[in-house]
């Protein structure tokens, strides 16, 4: 097939373009910058202005993983209007654009969150759970809801509402690093709050797995792209200090948090405790499904 990949230079959408080259797909590199490397399989695409369907003619599915870095800057108001637009905006765009084709995908996996749900405190939430009104929440309704168009054109849409992605090179995993291999790592306040992860190699295989289900039409909608055994995050924090052979006894106190990431330390300080529920009923297998087994794999 086909597939055309928005956010193709980040981290999880350049581990993607390579397992769907290694698969056989033929890989489009959705790029913003205006001189693509076309022999290399790029293409120009603008999240902003009219919508330009010729960025995804011939492909068989576009994955939209584009959208600014939640935890690149301190969340300011100024920075919470970029993600909230680039995510919004750009998601609108391009669902306008695929309805314009006149040979339209199979389907489109959009990214979102699972800031979708809010703090869950210990509760656990599924697919199934209602959405939160916080600022996250509403974001990742609104993110979600942009792909209306490409929906209404009869283009099969799944929502990949994704927790943390570990992977080694890069995203939160690499910012902690430098800390915990330092031995100054530790629980961030009690510890108690849960922490819902995906090892990377999970996770792309859970993205190759929906591709297919929603190519067909089996599977729409909602998608918590999460491990099936979230932590809390005092028991994460012991994984990575195992897995790195360093103490972690020294606590993260909430204050701090909020002096280096303003309103997002509210998210670090939160509990999430999201399940895979669609995964897990629709047969897909964790190959590391606990703390440990993804951290190790992580840092290898």
């Amino acid at each position: 097939m086909r597939i055309a990949i928005t956010g193709s230079t980040g981290l999880i959408g350049s581990a993607l373009s390579t397992a769907l080259t290694e698969d056989g797909h033929e890989v489009v590199r959705l790029v913003r910058h205006t001189h693509p490397d076309e022999a290399a399989g790029e293409r120009h695409w603008s999240p902003f202005g009219d919508p330009d369907p010729k960025p995804y003619e011939g492909s068989d599915v576009v994955v939209h993983l584009a959208g600014a870095g939640l935890g690149d800057k301190r969340w300011s108001a100024a920075y919470k209007r970029e993600i909230r637009e680039s995510r919004v905006h750009g998601t609108d765009t391009l669902a306008r654009s695929l309805a314009q084709l006149t040979e339209r995908p199979k389907a489109l996996l959009s990214a979102s969150a699972i800031g979708y749900y809010g703090d869950t405190g210990t509760a656990t939430a599924t697919e199934d759970s209602p959405g939160s009104e916080d600022f996250l929440g509403t974001l990742c309704r609104d993110w979600e809801a942009a792909t209306k168009p490409a929906e209404d054109a009869g283009i099969p849409v799944a929502h990949l509402r994704s927790g943390v992605v570990l992977g080694g090179s890069g995203g939160a995993l690499a910012r902690m690093l430098p800390f915990f291999k330092a031995g100054i790592g530790g629980p961030i306040n009690s510890g108690r709050q849960y922490f819902s992860f995906i090892g990377m190699a999970d996770y792309l295989a859970a993205v190759r797995h929906v591709m297919t289900l929603t190519a067909d039409g089996t599977m729409t909608g909602a998608v918590n792209m999460t491990g099936p055994l979230p932590a809390t995050n005092r028991a994460f924090t012991k994984a990575l200090g195992h897995v790195l052979h360093r103490p972690t006894i020294m606590p993260v106190p909430g204050f701090a948090l909020r002096v280096l990431f303003g309103q997002m330390a509210n998210e670090l300080t939160g509990s999430q405790r999201v399940l895979p529920a669609r995964l897990t009923g629709s047969g897909f297998t964790f190959t590391t499904p606990d703390a440990r087994s993804a951290l190790a794999a992580a840092v290898a």
